[in-house]
């Protein structure tokens, strides 16, 4: 089977985004762990030196007295390490003007308690761009009572390294996700293009491609289930080719059964007719058996033309004779000439459809035929009207009505709803009437009601019939009924 493209479908989409969210958030958690260890390694590393150097110069100063603090400072500065030395009651003094922060009251607060502490702080240095700064202090020379010496240690390339770190591992991020997302499509498509394989195939079984078969490749889970699909199509495609050949044959012997009784009843036919025109002459008990022959080979010649009427519409043999008919005056020649005026009563619109003439007259008459034997008396009503662009030819009687069960089978050729089948009729009227509509490009509905009724609507295009035949024997009737009224079987319809 060649290989037809799948659309990306919502199974395929919910796998690449669980693949990127796995992915993304894998990525995403190691590289903010990265980052906060590498930071707190760091900025630990730095205050590891810069207590020891604030330690270092805090035992430096222990020997200077009032008075030197300007050489503790200036001592100080040398080592590229800025001091502000602050003393109870004046300005703290810096080692380099330029490099004065305000000292948090915080960090004096513990300095002031004998604490090594220290605060990391943002300053900005006249002339110079912002920069980080950790700043540490502890008590001043014993000599000087209440002083404190702090010491300002740049972290600035600390920062910016991290900056840097930051970004790194951000766009390191992004091409996870990016990777993740084209690593992703590929995997589902590959992963679901079996599945999209199976769909394909199951739609083209549907529409008949019965030879579809998937390829059964590898080993894994997909190629056994491919094996699985054809062995069960290999099946239904045995199946189905046996109920053809059985609908074939079934067809062939309708045929073949209606053509060899066609003349010996057609025999029968000239016998009763002659035994008809002396019924008059035989006596009362004669007479009886004699009208039941009749009557029998009447039924037997009607069943026979219906079920060559069968045969040519199953051979699709039948063409169509298009041409205008009047539909108001064809269903009152229909009426009167089968002896229904008493019990039909004709209503609607006057309407003239290209159609043909033939078929038409032999829906109506096995309509109201039908609704005249199982109305029980009662008066059919035939309603011609519009529907949209179409025609409806309705109808209608008050008999006793179709059980539900039986409502979705009345089109189907032989079926009675009485199982013992006493009723008259052979079971095919209502199925030749539904060909035949469906053959001028409509359509027969049915509604029934127990105890209230039944009623058929024919649906037929005013304009000439488009058709398109559906199999042979293929029943598509819309039916409904109110099945929360409908009892047990009152009557058959054929």
């Amino acid at each position: 089977m060649a290989r037809r493209h799948v659309a990306p479908a919502r199974l395929r989409i919910r796998l690449t985004i669980a693949f990127v969210l796995v992915a993304g958030i894998s990525s995403g958690a190691l590289a903010v762990g990265s980052y906060v260890l590498v930071r707190q390694a760091r900025l630990s590393d730095s205050l590891e030196r810069a207590s020891a150097d604030t330690a270092r110069d805090l035992r430096a100063a222990q020997g200077f007295h009032s008075g030197e603090e300007q050489n503790l400072l200036q001592g100080i500065e040398s080592t590229t390490v800025h001091a502000i030395f602050v003393q109870p009651g004046s300005e703290p003094q810096p080692s380099n003007a330029s490099f004065d922060p305000r000292i948090p009251a915080a960090l004096r607060a513990l300095v002031s308690q004998g604490n090594l502490a220290y605060q990391r702080i943002a300053f900005r240095p006249p002339g110079r761009p912002a920069a980080h700064f950790l700043l540490v202090g502890g008590p001043g020379p014993p000599a000087i009572r209440g002083s404190q010496l702090y010491l300002l240690f740049s972290e600035d390339r600390i920062f910016r390294d991290l900056d840097q770190l930051r970004d790194v591992l951000a766009i390191g991020w992004v091409v996870v996700l990016l990777l993740a997302t084209a690593v992703g499509r590929t995997l589902a498509r590959r992963t679901l293009a079996p599945i999209g394989r199976a769909s394909e195939a199951a739609r083209a079984m549907a529409a008949g491609e019965l030879d579809t078969r998937l390829p059964a490749e590898g080993r894994d889970e997909f190629a056994a289930w491919a094996t699985s699909f054809n062995a069960m199509a290999d099946a239904l495609e045995t199946k189905i080719n046996q109920l053809s050949d059985a609908q074939a044959r079934e067809l062939r012997f309708t045929s073949d059964v209606s053509h060899e009784l066609r003349t010996p009843v057609a025999a029968l036919v000239g016998e009763a007719s002659l035994l008809k025109e002396h019924l008059d002459r035989m006596p009362s008990d004669a007479g009886r058996v004699a009208q039941l022959v009749i009557n029998d080979v009447s039924r037997l010649r009607r069943l026979v033309d219906e079920l060559m009427e069968i045969s040519r519409l199953d051979a699709g043999r039948d063409s169509l004779e298009i041409g205008s008919v009047h539909v108001q005056a064809l269903l009152e020649a229909v009426i009167r000439s089968r002896g229904w005026i008493s019990h039909v009563e004709l209503a609607g619109d006057d309407l003239i459809l290209d159609t043909d003439r033939r078929r038409l007259e032999r829906i109506v008459a096995n309509l109201i035929g039908n609704a005249v034997e199982h109305g029980a008396g009662s008066p059919v009503r035939v309603r011609v009207g519009r529907d949209g662009d179409g025609a409806t030819i309705q109808i209608s009687d008050r008999g006793p009505g179709i059980p539900s069960e039986h409502v979705s089978h009345v089109f189907e050729r032989f079926y009675k709803a009485d199982p013992s089948r006493s009723q008259r009729g052979s079971g095919l009227g209502l199925a030749i009437a539904l060909e035949n509509s469906r053959l001028l490009g409509g359509d027969i509905e049915v509604r029934s009601e127990l105890g209230a009724g039944s009623q058929f609507t024919v649906r037929l295009p005013i304009g000439p019939p488009v058709t398109e035949r559906l199999p042979a024997g293929e029943s598509g009737v819309s039916a409904s009924t109110d099945d929360r009224r409908i009892g047990p079987s009152q009557g058959d319809r054929t």
